[in-house]
């Protein structure tokens, strides 16, 4: 390992420290009640590694003989992943303390999740993807079972821990498919080894890698775990779920499909699509009928991982700049929102039955305001952001010439339209009934407010975040 190799993964190298001090601090000092303390350091630690990554990085350098990608791409992901992961520790330090949750290890476990998901963004090869994947995997494994005397959340991380387990043996044997085929498991080496011919083969382990990494972005028919893990799950954790991981699988497959088979985008567009297809449908039509807020969003996020692969099925350089567009609206939307489903209580508990929303606007006019917004974001509905977001998925799929796969995400995004809007029904015009009040500190009311704001405020040019997402398409996709 050469200095230069060292400069180029210090960021992930400085937050494994921090995680690996902070452990041992915690450990040796008095355990829990630095958990406070402990959370607003690793959401520090996360804004200040975002912006050295953000503003520091230039360029395309690669470390350990190409094993290690950081480009323009890899650096987008990061700052999204980073600044989601520091937004949910923030807003969740409340919620845990007043339910008697604060564990120390909570942060830390993030922390050394995001390390997972730093090294799968800018993996070029595929065992340096399998460790950054299964470091990731083995912390949400236990965060999602963190409430050890509740059921639900211990139910949620065995079956989490179980489809996991299966989804990273898909993965490893697509992995040794391609190695056996291509004799190599760098990125850049896989299709240049085969003298311009693909094998089957190589085309039957490229299929194993995506459903194994199909089923870390919860993608229809991979989507089993999502809605019992969302529910089940403490609310801070489920949180995490739907914004940091869901951005570091996409990026991930993005990275697998563009820098490894880059050449044959004709055979896995094909598996791209089909899959974005039956995520959207499924994600709108059954989360139809559900009455938990915590099973509906677990649905959504399938039905919005869709609209995302759209951007990737289209194989070009404004469908990658479409996902990551996408991605970075999707997750700031799920912060402003799970900041409010964290608020809800009633009698003291904490509770995530939509029915209690009855009549909501009376009681908090602001906050049910800010959840109008949210709801018609994630509907797609203008002027929102959210409209945006998928119009810009839509128009590269119309733009690579596949019209009906734009017009299937435009169908079931429709559908989906009207379980949010039954949420701002609920709100607005339900019946008069003592339902749940919101319990909010400052930062999680920042939080709803502010995210609010930036779904109308972002329609004027998305905060410049287009010119960025398109210097990271570039550089992936070449």
């Amino acid at each position: 390992m050469n200095a230069l190799d060292f400069h180029i993964v210090l960021p992930e190298v400085l937050l494994a420290l921090y995680a690996m001090a902070a452990l041992l601090g915690c450990v040796y000092a008095s355990k829990d009640a630095l958990t406070g303390a402990v959370t607003w350091a690793t959401a520090g630690v996360f804004v200040a590694l975002a912006a050295y990554i953000g503003f520091a990085g230039d360029g395309a350098n690669v470390a350990f003989g190409g094993m290690f990608i950081d480009d323009a791409f890899a650096r987008f992901a990061k700052v999204v992943i980073l600044l989601s992961a520091a937004g949910v520790l923030l807003m969740s330090q409340d919620y845990l303390a007043r339910n008697d949750m604060g564990r120390f290890e909570y942060p830390i476990l993030v922390a050394l999740a995001v390390i997972g998901m730093m090294f799968m963004v800018s993996a070029g090869d595929l065992m340096l993807l399998y460790l950054g994947l299964e470091l990731q995997s083995l912390a949400l494994y236990v965060v999602a079972a963190m409430r050890r005397d509740d059921a639900k959340s211990t139910e949620a991380g065995l079956k989490y821990f179980v489809l996991g387990s299966l989804s990273s043996g898909l993965l490893l044997y697509g992995a040794s498919l391609v190695y056996g085929f291509a004799g190599t498991t760098l990125f850049s080496g896989i299709l240049s080894t085969l003298g311009g011919e693909v094998q089957l083969g190589l085309v039957i382990g490229l299929v194993f890698l995506i459903a194994g990494m199909a089923f870390k972005v919860s993608a229809a028919p991979f989507h089993m775990w999502t809605p019992d893990v969302y529910e089940g799950a403490p609310t801070p954790v489920t949180a995490f779920f739907a914004t940091a991981p869901k951005a570091a699988a996409m990026a991930m497959i993005a990275r697998v499909v563009f820098d490894a088979f880059g050449a044959i985008p004709a055979q896995w567009g094909q598996v791209l699509a089909a899959l974005a297809v039956l995520s959207m449908f499924l994600g709108a039509v059954a989360a139809i009928g559900q009455r938990d807020i915590k099973r509906l969003m677990a649905y959504s996020s399938i039905a919005h991982m869709g609209y995302a692969l759209v951007g990737l099925a289209a194989g070009t350089v404004e469908g990658v700049q479409a996902m990551l567009i996408y991605m970075a609206i999707y997750v700031t939307m799920n912060l402003g929102t799970f900041a409010f489903i964290m608020s809800l209580e009633k009698d003291g508990k904490s509770i995530s039955d939509i029915d209690s929303l009855n009549m909501f606007s009376k009681r908090e006019p602001l906050k049910a305001l800010a959840v109008l917004i949210l709801m018609f974001s994630l509907a797609g509905v203008p002027p929102m952001l959210g409209f945006f977001g998928k119009f810009y998925v839509l128009k590269a799929a119309v733009d690579a010439g596949m019209t009906w796969l734009a017009l299937a995400g435009a169908v079931a995004s429709v559908i989906g339209a009207f379980y949010y809007l039954r949420i701002v029904f609920f709100m607005y015009f339900g019946r008069d009934t003592e339902g749940a009040s919101s319990r909010m500190v400052p930062v999680q009311w920042l939080m709803l407010v502010a995210v609010a704001a930036v779904m109308l405020l972002g329609v004027v040019n998305l905060f410049g975040i287009e010119a960025v997402a398109q210097t990271a398409a570039q550089a992936l996709v070449g």
